[in-house]
């Protein structure tokens, strides 16, 4: 382990949680571009099905928080979703930014050289695990080929899906206080990192899943003093609304 792990997460083990979302609307382009342009090399991102069966980058199953209009994800259309303006809530300096299918985001993060973390969740109005997971197998088997993909859940059993039709592609665990038997857990489905509440890290269980070569990432810190304690003990990386905290 070198130095700087001991001291803090690597350059490339820095993802933007939303994109930047401390200074841009979460989940849209203008927040992955600032994470770009802070030097970040992940964002970690929100997907789920709309009425069309496209995949939308937003966190919940409705667009009433983060756009000017209202509705469930199930009920509306990919023209009707592109019509909202999903900026102005956030700041005036954002209006008119549009919220994203997946198709779209990959493209331009292939442009901005970012890597995607994608968080899939089962929600209410999806007709199926399979539709949701193939979707978003489908999706990302036309990145570029420099882009690299990640799968978190928390649910095990999506990420299960994801494995059965991409074992290749690293997957993470969410939780947010790990549980004891977690190395039976991630075995069963099978994962190789954990990405856990910065509250519910411990220096234990960072030795013990660094001794099982098992990367953990800690969400969602903004301040650099939360995590200091624990990068000598194995952790791997940092998922932040605001990445220039931790890329100086």
């Amino acid at each position: 382990m070198t130095t700087e792990q001991k001291t803090g997460p690597i350059r490339d083990e820095v993802q933007g949680h939303r994109g930047s979302s401390a200074i841009a609307p979460e989940n849209t382009i203008a927040a992955f571009r600032q994470a770009a342009e802070h030097g970040a090399k992940w964002v970690e991102l929100d997907v789920a099905l709309n009425a069309d069966g496209d995949l939308i980058v937003i966190h919940d199953d409705s667009v009433d928080r983060t756009t000017d209009g209202s509705g469930n994800l199930g009920a509306l259309t990919t023209a009707q979703i592109k019509a909202l303006d999903g900026g102005s809530w956030f700041g005036t300096n954002f209006t008119g930014e549009k919220i994203p299918t997946l198709d779209e985001v990959i493209t331009a993060l292939g442009g901005f050289g970012l890597n995607i973390n994608v968080e899939i969740k089962q929600h209410p109005h999806h007709k199926s695990l399979d539709q949701l997971v193939n979707a978003v197998a489908d999706a990302i088997a036309k990145r570029p080929s420099h882009m690299e993909i990640m799968i978190s859940s928390f649910d095990p059993e999506c990420l299960k899906a994801m494995h059965k039709r991409e074992p290749n592609l690293e997957l993470a665990m969410l939780w947010g206080r790990v549980p004891d038997d977690w190395e039976a857990k991630l075995a069963a489905i099978p994962a190789t990192s954990i990405h856990a509440h910065y509250k519910g890290l411990c220096i234990a269980l960072l030795e013990q899943t660094s001794a099982k070569d098992i990367k953990v990432r800690a969400w969602t810190s903004n301040d650099p003093v939360e995590l200091a304690s624990f990068w000598h003990a194995g952790l791997t990386g940092v998922i932040t609304d605001d990445p220039r905290v931790y890329l100086g």
